[in-house]
């Protein structure tokens, strides 16, 4: 088996409402991959759907081989870590570290310890009156103390600070190189995280817009930055994502790598280039009209 997660052709309907439209992409085995996108997107509803909380209208998923809804043996090899779990109105963490091990066969009782010391994750205070960090801390304990062969985190550090976050860093790479397993992650934090992905997938309005392996994905377009005159004439014949201005000066995202005769064009008239980052892309795709799959080939309509 080489990808841990697949999904065909996906589509998820609401009502009149359509959150998925044919979705399709593939993580492999051992893959850290970041699910990104603006609010809304799909990623949720992508997430909910390969852990098997929710099925397709249309489409084909499988996890590990198999299709999880309904499937107690996948079910029980996938640790989805949302943004928003709910605990029993009685429960502490005692409850949490006691019951949690019945459900992940995996469970590793040392990370777990470790991620609690290192949080400060309160014993005594009851969950439903903890902070939004403290919640999301418990949810990355459980998600990362599993073990789950297939891991899903949903905004996993809503509320955290810089070193709480470090720390979940540091464990997740450090105990996946002791355990291997896949790995799905999305976030908002996305220039802070992206160290972590070897690939990408962008989703805006429930459509797939780039899947690609991480270092790929930073060739897809440019960034350019200059007099606005001047940036508009070495855009020119490039499709531009993005676009801002302030005064006189002018930046905008374009599709494409930076080939010999755009990179010329911009030294010559002065135009500062660079590779658009994974948060430009994401920022680039939301705000474009009609969201298009972009590969290093061209554009996918």
């Amino acid at each position: 088996m080489t990808n841990a997660i697949e999904i065909r052709a996906v589509t998820r309907r609401f009502g009149r409402v359509k959150a998925l439209d044919e979705v399709s992409f593939t993580v492999p085995v051992g893959s850290i991959c970041g699910l990104l996108g603006r609010n809304g997107a799909g990623k949720t509803t992508v997430m909910s759907i390969i852990s098997g909380q929710d099925r397709p209208t249309s489409g084909r998923v499988e996890v590990l081989g198999a299709t999880p809804f309904e499937h107690a043996a996948t079910l029980s090899k996938i640790s989805y870590v949302r943004d928003n779990q709910r605990y029993p109105d009685d429960y502490r963490l005692h409850h949490v570290l006691r019951i949690a091990p019945e459900f992940a066969p995996n469970w590793s009782t040392d990370v777990a310890s470790e991620l609690v010391d290192g949080f400060q994750i309160p014993a005594k205070t009851p969950i439903k009156k903890f902070s939004r960090g403290q919640l999301s801390a418990v949810a990355i304990v459980l998600g990362l103390a599993s073990r789950a062969p297939v891991t899903l985190f949903d905004e996993p550090y809503l509320g955290l600070d810089v070193s709480a976050r470090a720390l979940f860093y540091s464990v997740l790479l450090r105990d996946l190189a002791t355990v291997p397993r896949t790995v799905l992650l999305s976030t908002h934090l996305i220039e802070e995280s992206e160290s972590l992905f070897d690939r990408v997938v962008i989703v805006d309005r429930g459509r797939v817009v780039v899947e690609e392996e991480r270092d790929d994905a930073r060739e897809l377009a440019l960034s350019l930055s200059g007099v606005a005159d001047v940036v508009d004439r070495v855009a020119a014949g490039r499709a531009v994502l993005q676009s801002t201005r302030v005064g006189g000066l002018k930046s905008v995202i374009v599709r494409g790598p930076g080939d010999s005769d755009i990179l010329n064009a911009a030294a010559l008239h002065g135009v500062q280039v660079a590779p658009a980052s994974l948060q430009d892309l994401v920022m680039a795709y939301g705000t474009h009209d009609e969201p298009a799959t972009t590969t290093k080939e061209g554009v996918r309509a």
